[in-house]
């Protein structure tokens, strides 16, 4: 079997969207000939913690941990947060700013190229130089990122060791949507563009998310490098779908079946909701339909686990939805899978930003899993439309259409449950296929760096 060694900043008990992708590939890659190796941080700085992660790491998969040294310890000094506290997403790139953002911003964004992991870069590639040269082997090597200071790392080795390398770009990183707003100096906008071309010029394959990112890394000055783009999309583990053999799963739905009647109408939001991607509208619209239709007032349950922003509670609240809302906070993945299962609408806010055409959020493939409705908000021409339409799971709205959202709802909360069809459609996304694909990806550049 051949090894891969996989640079990741997220690993369990990393919680969030930013470990799914490899924690479920390093799961499934065995099956098709790899053997993943997994490098990752022994102390990140994280977001939000899933211990119940650990159950999908694979019994004898080698982790190998290295300490890192991270500039957000400084700003938790300044902005008093304890030692240990976790750190809220897109600390630095809110709409509303305080003086301690604004400064912790612009050092991320000038100091820290390409993000605050760059201290990172220099220690592991001596580290994992040295076991190289110990007689360590490895057949290739991924680097996922953000952050993309593991793609730096990777690079690094692949140039030294001539180590076939793929890059995994989970987001963009210029095109990325907060990237206008982190105010970069011209030199530091220079520094990004040199090294995001390094990578793609580097790297022997890079696989992305979407086919509106590679058309970003395909097109224009970075023409040059379409023909080893890839689309490897985000996907669901059908694992997670099914309570037989998850204990965690099957609780979890028992829960719910306590605490809710049986005739309830159930709006769910699982993961993070920023303001920038606030549903405003919607919220008027079901206040709206509340007012209008007592009854259904009555059964109506608003759902939001992961990270709701204020500016989303409050609106809710403006349109008299209080009583009718609960936030559960972070909760084990098993738990937000279950809800996603009893949902019988499920919501998904992109970003209001024009780069979110290219998002295709792995929320996406899960709440396809799950087999019920998806009401989503954004771009009608972007990724995450053309898939609704494929798999005919859902609508999706612009964030200002309120006739279109008011349509949307009421034909969705009566639709049936998506046909057979449609889920076989979905199949292609689940994390199986998705590791076949980097399997596939890797035997070609192993394959072509012999010859």
């Amino acid at each position: 079997m051949k090894r891969v060694l996989v640079i990741t900043y997220y690993w369990p008990p990393s919680g969030g969207s930013g470990v799914q992708r490899w924690l479920k590939t390093s799961k499934y890659l065995p099956e098709y000939g790899w053997e993943p190796v997994i490098y990752t941080p022994l102390n990140p700085d994280l977001n939000s913690v899933d211990q119940s992660l650990s159950r999908d790491v694979p019994p004898g998969l080698k982790v190998i941990k290295r300490k890192i040294t991270e500039p957000y310890g400084f700003y938790k000094l300044l902005s008093g947060k304890k030692k240990g506290e976790l750190l809220q997403a897109n600390m630095v790139v809110g709409q509303k700013k305080g003086f301690i953002q604004r400064v912790s911003g612009y050092i991320r964004a000038n100091w820290f190229i390409p993000d605050p992991r760059c201290w990172w870069i220099g220690p592991s590639v001596r580290f994992l130089s040295k076991r190289i040269r110990s007689g360590e082997g490895f057949d290739a090597v991924v680097s996922t990122g953000p952050p993309h200071s593991m793609h730096l790392i990777a690079m690094a080795l692949h140039k030294r060791f001539n180590i076939p390398w793929l890059a995994d770009f989970r987001d963009p990183w210029t095109k990325i949507f907060y990237f206008k707003h982190l105010g970069l100096s011209q030199k530091s906008l220079r520094k990004h563009k040199a090294l995001e071309r390094s990578v793609l010029e580097q790297a022997d394959r890079v696989a992305v998310v979407s086919s509106q990112m590679k058309e970003d890394f395909s097109t224009g000055e970075y023409s040059d490098f379409a023909g080893k783009i890839t689309v490897i999309p985000n996907g669901y583990d059908p694992a997670d779908f099914s309570s037989e053999n998850n204990p965690e799963l099957a609780a979890a739905e028992q829960q719910i079946k306590t605490v809710l009647d049986a005739g309830m109408f159930v709006v769910v939001h699982t993961g993070l909701i920023p303001e920038s991607a606030n549903p405003d509208m919607f919220w008027k619209v079901l206040g709206d339909e509340v007012r209008s239709n007592p009854e259904f007032g009555k059964k109506l349950m608003i759902v939001t686990m992961g990270q709701t922003c204020r500016s989303v509670v409050e609106c809710i609240a403006e349109n008299g939805l209080s009583d009718k809302f609960k936030d559960l906070g972070y909760v084990p993945h098993a738990t937000s899978v279950a809800w996603q299962k009893r949902a019988d609408l499920l919501l998904l806010p992109l970003r209001k930003e024009i780069e979110s055409k290219a998002i295709l959020t792995g929320k996406f493939f899960e709440y396809l899993a799950s087999g019920n409705r998806i009401l989503a908000f954004g771009p009608t021409d972007g990724n995450l439309a053309l898939e609704l339409r494929n798999t005919g799971s859902g609508t999706i709205c612009r964030f200002d259409d309120i006739d279109s959202i008011r349509k949307a709802f009421m034909e969705l909360s009566h639709a049936a449950a998506p046909t057979a069809q449609q889920m076989e459609y979905g199949k292609q996304y689940s994390r199986i296929a998705g590791a076949a694909s980097f399997a596939e990806n890797l035997n070609q550049i192993t394959k072509e760096n012999k010859i």
